[in-house]
């Protein structure tokens, strides 16, 4: 599978800012399905995850990628 130029030679700084849109895409899932699981009628009827601390732990990840991918598109 060939790879597109855009990607092929995107520079360090926009892989972080890439990827860490991606794991803010994946927290907000998590947060979708903790509110989800919150309103359910029978809770006993569901299984446990830890929706919360996933969306937490990904939030931190996807604004420190992102973060640090803007400083450096900003200064390159």
């Amino acid at each position: 599978m060939k790879m597109p130029e855009t990607v092929l030679f995107a520079s360090d700084a926009h892989v972080a800012v890439a990827a860490g849109l991606a794991v803010l895409l994946l927290a907000t899932l998590a947060r979708y399905a903790e509110s989800r699981r919150v309103r359910r009628a029978r809770i006993d009827r569901v299984g446990w995850m830890p929706w919360t601390g996933l969306f937490l732990v990904l939030m931190v990840i996807g604004l420190t990628l992102v973060g640090l991918g803007a400083v450096g598109l900003v200064r390159g």
